[in-house]
């Protein structure tokens, strides 16, 4: 495997703690737990064609899923030219703004380096819980932080009771948030006209996260008017990425690469 390069998100240390010591986990081959030092794995285009992108994996927010959810991606995208960042992200531990603070800053030290990997577009791509990292920076972006376009498989979208991954809802907010957190920490309620072009998939048959998720926020960007594409395949289950078990892998793949290459 090609050999990437690692970026510590918080040099002088980052502006939240998540309030969770100790070494880092990586006793399960493909996922990393407890993560105490967050970083950006960045594997540069060799040809680059002017598209970069940050992954936020899955991992229901006790372990990151850096394998099959992200350095297995790696080699796709490279392949068309883009450059591939995987963010190696802290949970939050009920310390409800860290997701953000993560991905916001792993954006800013991207675009430190875009003329080195030659990238003018750099999106945010998540699966799973990684998708609402995914969705939060496209929704609740500051001026020098904005993504370009946004990538979410089988994401968790909402944190309202019907539809969310109650896992993770409880490690952002807690056991038993108010409604008006739940509400202001739900990324399909806070769409705006300026949010970006978002290309989106499931599987009618997720168990672990609802495709209702990825229907309202679709829903969210339609009303907007913001350009959008979901994909929900018949079968497939949670956790599919690029596995050469999900059936309709050549399908995913090829509408994935036509809509990059029409940005």
């Amino acid at each position: 495997m090609k050999q990437y390069i690692e970026l510590k998100l918080w040099a002088d240390g980052a502006p939240e703690s998540n309030g969770l010591s100790g070494a880092e986990d990586a006793s399960t081959p493909g996922f990393i737990g407890n993560v105490s030092t967050p970083s950006l794995m960045v594997y540069p285009a060799e040809q680059p064609g002017g598209k970069a992108i940050i992954m936020c994996p899955g991992g229901g927010l006790t372990k990151v899923a850096v394998g099959h959810e992200g350095h297995d991606l790696a080699a796709w995208f490279n392949k068309l030219g883009i450059t591939f960042a995987i963010l190696k992200y802290r949970m939050p531990n009920q310390h409800k703004d860290v997701l953000l603070n993560d991905i916001q800053q792993g954006l800013r030290i991207m675009q430190q380096h875009k003329e080195e990997w030659h990238f003018n577009q750099l999106g945010v791509m998540g699966a799973s819980i990684g998708g609402y990292i995914a969705a939060s920076a496209s929704v609740f972006f500051t001026a020098d932080t904005r993504p370009d376009f946004q990538i979410l498989f089988y994401p968790v979208i909402s944190m309202e009771d019907s539809i969310t991954h109650m896992n993770s809802r409880k490690q952002i907010l807690g056991e038993q948030p108010k409604e008006e957190l739940i509400l202001a920490y739900s990324a399909n309620l806070h769409v705006i006209p300026e949010t970006p072009p978002a290309f989106i998939t499931a599987a009618s048959d997720d168990a672990a996260v609802s495709p209702e998720n990825s229907i309202s926020y679709y829903q969210a960007l339609l009303w907007s008017k913001i350009p959008a594409s979901l994909h929900i395949y018949p079968e497939g289950g949670h956790s599919f990425a690029f596995k050469d078990s999900f059936p309709y892998k050549a399908e995913l793949t090829m509408e994935l690469e036509k809509w990059l290459s029409k940005l």
